[in-house]
């Protein structure tokens, strides 16, 4: 990608494309080896990718995820997030919230909800034992910035996880090596049969978390590599009144200062 002058924040805001994003989940295609995933590209248009990226908060806005992957020798964590729930944009700078506030409302929408269970309708089905129209989740975006000797080794994600999503945001494809890789299985020649998504513009990745099948990784960055940025969107359970609770007693306790560190 050619490098280009940054949009001034004053400049209006470009209008995020909704049904295009919705559009380009619809007709990602299934994959199943070496587990089920859809691989996304072509998120965005290129002036309003450009201007997300023009507008990514500082660090000062975001704070550790301490997983026990990403914390290095000295303590601190090479992850850092920013939750994008309504109210935690508001601590941002007005030209910044007016940027980000149209893909948040979008990412935790139903529609959005709606395009991933139907593409991942026949394993959801399978994991929980009943109808996709029975099944509702929680949305948790988050910015993630992944800075050198971030890592996360094999796992397949926790249960409390039914939907793993990852737009990726590099400014060009330099970084297309850092993309996650998708394994068989956790250990042996099954962790040696992999799939790696690469790392481009506009595009990402997603999976229905199944025990035992969705096993992925992150190989380490170096300090070459530079600063890994992408989305995290997560679609949590919540088949109970308890954990619909604790959800949202999670997401306030985000917006108090005290965010969790859940397990991967």
């Amino acid at each position: 990608m050619p490098e280009q002058t940054a949009i001034p924040l004053d400049a209006s805001p470009i209008q995020l494309d909704e049904q295009g994003f919705i559009a380009a989940i619809d007709r990602a295609p299934n994959e199943s080896q070496p587990c089920d995933h859809i691989s996304l590209r072509d998120l965005f248009p290129p002036a309003f990718y450009r201007q997300l990226l023009d507008s990514v908060p500082t660090t000062t806005y975001f704070h550790e995820l301490r997983h026990r992957d990403a914390i290095q020798p000295d303590g601190r964590s090479t992850r850092l997030r920013l939750y994008l729930y309504p109210e935690q944009l508001w601590f941002l700078p007005t030209a910044l919230r007016a940027r980000w506030s149209p893909l948040a409302r979008l990412l935790m929408s139903q529609a959005l909800e709606d395009a991933f269970k139907r593409k991942f309708q026949r394993a959801l089905e399978r994991r929980f034992g009943c109808s996709i129209d029975r099944l509702k989740f929680y949305p948790i975006p988050i910015i993630v910035r992944d800075l050198p000797g971030y890592r996360i080794g094999i796992h397949a994600d926790v249960p409390k996880k039914a939907i793993t999503v990852q737009f990726y945001l590099p400014r060009d494809e330099s970084q297309k090596h850092l993309g996650t890789v998708f394994h068989e299985g956790p250990s042996g020649d099954a962790a040696l049969r992999t799939r790696k998504m690469q790392f481009l513009p506009a595009s990402g990745y997603a999976f229905p978390v199944q025990m035992e099948e969705s096993w992925h990784s992150a190989e380490t960055t170096t300090p070459a590599d530079g600063e890994r940025l992408s989305i995290m969107l997560t679609y949590y359970v919540q088949n109970t009144p308890a954990l619909w609770f604790i959800r949202r007693f999670e997401r306030l306790c985000s917006f108090l200062g005290m965010p969790p560190n859940p397990k991967i």
